[in-house]
């Protein structure tokens, strides 16, 4: 893809803000824009500029990546007055990388395919490891077409990178995600907790488990974060919550019972009520500890 092309990026949050670092480092010119100023000020003194609101960011940018909190976010930033689909020009690509669901990544694709913009859903895996690292999973739901031209920016921000299909697949295979890693968590938080009443080092239990069949993701990322009593968010505890309300509903239109996730969600939900929103996911050890 063109180097010179403008990539407006809306979103800097714990995910958001090492994604557009990374696209900055690759050196495509970043307009940027968030609720909270401060957040971008790095990538401010390192070349982005700053746009004061959405619609001025939207008309002014080739490429538009959102990364924003929750459904009611994305309809904002997309369909509100000053949104993206009312400012965009014609021939804008629109990548929604926030986890949403999939009738509003349809919604956002058959909007945008009305005015001449094209549009993508691609919701990522990985946390903030995966952001700094450019190491991302990247689901991605639209056309060929579009995905084609994308896939450097892509590159980028990730290594496995996958077009799942039509509008809304994206999200759908984010949702898939989540549902194998919540009945995961629980599992990860109860495998220490035994550990260390087994009068064992939980450290060196990991070193035998984490290479065998009890292997994931969370075991070797999260789960040593558990140990040190590091709760700082790579993925906040109301994004998860947010995610499994989303994967549910779904799930729930489509006949399907999701007993582990349901448990997970329960769980979570304690863990929130506990003050812990706003901590990592791994956090949910301290309700397991109780």
């Amino acid at each position: 893809m063109e180097g010179n092309l403008t990539i407006g990026f809306i979103g800097i949050g714990v995910m958001g803000k090492s994604m557009a670092k990374n696209l900055q480092s690759a050196g495509y010119p970043l307009h940027i824009y968030t609720r909270t100023k401060e957040k971008a000020q790095q990538l401010i003194d390192d070349g982005a500029i700053w746009k004061e609101n959405i619609a001025d960011l939207a008309s002014s940018s080739d490429i538009i990546i959102t990364i924003v909190g929750y459904p009611n976010d994305v309809e904002e930033v997309y369909f509100g007055k000053d949104g993206i689909l009312n400012h965009a020009k014609k021939g804008t690509y629109v990548i929604d990388m926030t986890t949403s669901k999939p009738s509003l990544a349809i919604d956002i694709f058959e909007q945008a395919s009305l005015k001449g913009i094209h549009s993508l859903d691609a919701p990522v895996s990985g946390g903030d490891i995966g952001a700094r690292n450019g190491t991302l999973a990247i689901m991605v739901g639209g056309e060929q077409q579009a995905f084609n031209k994308l896939l450097p920016i892509f590159e980028i921000l990730g290594e496995n990178i996958v077009l799942q299909g039509k509008a809304g697949s994206g999200q759908h295979t984010k949702l898939a995600n989540q549902i194998a890693i919540a009945s995961n968590m629980i599992g990860v938080c109860e495998a220490i907790i035994y550990a260390e009443k087994a009068g064992l080092d939980p450290t060196e239990v990991l070193k035998s488990i984490s290479t065998g069949a009890a292997g994931s993701w969370s075991l070797s990322n999260l789960a040593p974060r558990m140990i040190e009593g590091d709760f700082s968010p790579g993925f906040f505890v109301k994004h998860f919550i947010k995610d499994m309300i989303i994967a549910i509903e779904s799930a729930e239109e489509m006949g399907i019972k999701t007993p582990g996730l349901s448990l997970s969600l329960e769980l979570y939900q304690k863990l929130a009520q506990m003050g812990e929103d706003n901590s990592g996911t791994q956090a949910l050890i301290k309700l397991l500890r109780k």
